[in-house]
């Protein structure tokens, strides 16, 4: 089941596949499960990256707040910070997030029970990095002749808020962060639930030149539930479609939709202006790419037929897919584990009120912990555990650079505007974290100065404690 848009899903998500080109060595820390209490003592091998070529005795470190995957996927292609790295002679190091990539506190057993997925919550994770920042502080004091190198965060979208919650529950640790399109805001009461779905429209609609796409779209959800009320139309559309596991019931059908809908949202987050590879090989600006397949009125199976050929872009954009998985929507990002947390203490509430792309569709709590049950065998009672946790629109945050790029349907609940502490950045014409991508000569001359102003911010905090000042 996908719970929950990849943002996160992702992922997040982020980036596109590696090229190799950032060299780093790889190290694990012992790292206790439980950081709160007494009672389990265990600990677990956590994964983290180090690069310390550019460093010199009295530089920051820049730490990246690993988030919903492998960390060795976002040492690749979090290319910012790399290219700003030998200007602040920094250290750099990417922390796995527990529960990703080779970071399982219980090995191959880390989601065979509640008893065991317990453990998986961004609180911990926290503590994982000001531990890790504390030994790497320690070990690089000696070499520092006793100076404490002044840490700077890094992370974009759930990686971005995690970032941002580094320097809001641990000042002492991390003394400034740059939180990348990270919906801190996108809870229960805090942003309501249809904004995300209003900016998705909208990012179609914006590249809809013809008043077509997002119209066809909107007509696809009634088609799809005309054409699966018997076996023949769910043969038909399975074959149409081109799906791995022909549709045999309803539930299929509901899991068909819910996956076009992330689809959907993936197309929107990447909608960058060169090609890209991460969630899936896709061309420049594939949302463009996307309507440029529905760009005359369709209706019935024509209008399926011609979705078809629009999905391909996200589903065959190489000529080389046989069939459509639709239990996944990405290769590159733990939905498992990002499920869970989104079962639990990263509840956002997604619904669709009046829009000209989606169906309106109410937010279910009841529902939702239902489908939590089914999954994981947790039921969430309650949905403002982040919002109790890190103080919501109440906290206030010093030090941290909020970014966000207004084709991003998460910056519906990014920070904004500044205030006298913390930085707000809006992007035009930037997708999710594209300032955070290594530079292009295709990126938007708003991508261009963003990242010159966080540079400017960062110098600001460390000139004055910094050997190099």
């Amino acid at each position: 089941m996908v719970i929950f848009y990849t943002l996160f899903l992702f992922l997040t998500i982020l980036f596109n596949v590696s090229n190799g080109e950032y060299k780093f060595q790889t190290k694990y820390i012992n790292v206790p499960i439980d950081h709160f209490s007494f009672v389990k003592n265990d600990v677990y091998k956590m994964r983290y990256l180090v690069n310390d070529s550019y460093w010199q005795s009295g530089g920051p470190i820049f730490f990246y707040t690993g988030n919903e995957g492998p960390i060795d996927v976002f040492a690749q292609n979090t290319g910012f910070l790399w290219e700003i790295a030998p200007k602040f002679n920094a250290y750099i190091v990417f922390a796995e997030h527990r529960y990703y990539g080779e970071s399982l506190p219980f090995g191959n057993t880390s989601f065979s029970s509640p008893e065991k997925l317990g453990y998986l919550n961004s609180p911990q994770a926290l503590a994982d990095y000001a531990y890790l920042i504390k030994n790497i502080q320690e070990d690089l004091s000696q070499k520092n002749e006793g100076w404490r190198s002044k840490v700077i965060a890094f992370g974009g979208s759930y990686g971005g808020m995690l970032s941002a919650w580094m320097r809001l529950k641990y000042p002492g640790s991390v003394y400034g962060a740059l939180a990348s399109s990270a919906p801190i805001f996108e809870f229960n009461g805090l942003t309501k639930c249809d904004k995300f779905n209003q900016v998705l429209a909208s990012v179609f609609q914006t590249a809809d030149y013809e008043p077509f796409c997002v119209t066809n779209i909107k007509k696809t959800w009634s088609t799809i539930r005309e054409l699966t009320n018997n076996d023949d139309g769910k043969s038909w559309l399975s074959s149409t479609l081109k799906l791995c596991n022909p549709l045999k019931s309803s539930g299929d059908v509901k899991k068909l939709i819910d996956w076009l809908k992330d689809v959907y949202a993936n197309l929107a987050m990447v909608n960058y202006p060169y090609p890209t590879s991460f969630l899936a090989p896709l061309p420049a600006y594939p949302v463009k790419a996307f309507c440029e397949k529905l760009s005359r009125e369709y209706n019935g199976k024509p209008l399926i037929q011609e979705l078809t050929k629009a999905l391909s872009v996200y589903t065959n954009y190489t000529g080389t897919t046989k069939c459509v998985n639709i239990n996944s929507t990405s290769s590159n990002v733990d939905e498992t584990a990002w499920d869970y947390q989104a079962c639990t203490e990263m509840i956002m509430p997604m619904c669709v009120q009046e829009n000209k792309m989606f169906e309106s569709s109410p937010w279910n709590f009841t529902q939702y912990a239902e489908d939590c049950f089914k999954q994981f065998g947790v039921k969430p009672s309650r949905d403002d555990l982040a919002i109790i946790e890190y103080g919501g629109r109440d906290a206030t945050y010093t030090n941290v650079i909020f970014t966000n790029g207004l084709l991003d349907p998460w910056s519906s609940g990014g920070f904004w505007p500044s205030t006298s502490t913390a930085y707000a950045i809006l992007i035009p014409n930037a997708a999710h974290h594209l300032e955070l991508r290594a530079s292009n000569a295709n990126d938007p001359n708003e991508v261009v100065y963003a990242r010159k102003q966080i540079q400017d911010i960062i110098s600001a905090w460390i000139t004055p404690y910094s050997k190099f000042k």
